[in-house]
């Protein structure tokens, strides 16, 4: 017998939106440049440069990072205020949690199933003798992939689109908040602000609450 549909589809973005930290910079403190890699992160959310780009050029300056680094960085990890409350009541009526992040799967796989999410996306990061060579392994996660995701997952969980919800912060969401029935800006760049149907201001993802079918 087939799995029982999902009533209803809600899909966040990772960095700035299911936790308050971005993770590339993160790691690329362990690298000492944090700083510089939080400038060209700040420019791909707004979307002066093209987020496939700035995501190889990013992770190009995490060369030589060791892989033991993750354990440090998933300790710095701060989930954004209520998005337990939130999944949790997803779940209570019925609906289904996805997460598709332009960040990595080397913390997400720890971080989203913790949280309650129940299918998630990132990019990987290559790795070479326990360090990373700073290249991003297989297709980049990017805006097309997000909408992409959403509409395979809303397939999958035989959830039609007009019942899904992106939430996202930067450039990168809005083409999955334009495909999605009620796109949502949380946490947001001015100009995903403009562009979402509903801009979320408190950065406290229990004001979604309200929203959901």
């Amino acid at each position: 017998m087939p799995p029982t549909p999902a009533r209803f589809l809600v899909v966040l973005d990772a960095d700035s939106t299911l936790i308050r930290n971005e993770v590339i910079e993160l790691i690329a403190d362990e690298a000492g440049r944090g700083g510089e890699v939080a400038a060209a992160t700040e420019a791909a959310m707004r979307g002066e440069v093209d987020f496939a780009t700035s995501l190889r050029s990013r992770v190009q300056a995490l060369t030589g990072v060791s892989t033991s680094a993750f354990a440090r960085v998933l300790s710095r990890i701060e989930p954004t205020p209520g998005v337990r409350e939130l999944i949790d009541e997803v779940h209570a009526r019925g609906g289904s949690v996805g997460v598709v992040s332009g960040g990595f799967h080397e913390i997400l796989d720890s971080v989203a199933p913790a949280l309650g999410v129940d299918r998630w996306r990132a990019n990987r990061l290559a790795t070479h003798d326990g360090v990373l060579t700073g290249a991003v392994e297989g297709a980049i996660v990017d805006a097309e992939a997000k909408a992409d995701a959403l509409q395979e997952w809303a397939d999958a969980e035989r959830v039609p689109v007009q019942r899904t919800i992106a939430i996202g912060d930067g450039a990168n969401d809005l083409r999955m908040m334009a495909v999605a029935g009620l796109g949502l800006a949380f946490n947001a760049k001015p100009a995903v602000r403009a562009r979402a149907d509903l801009v979320i201001a408190r950065v406290d993802l229990r004001e979604v609450i309200p929203l959901l079918p």
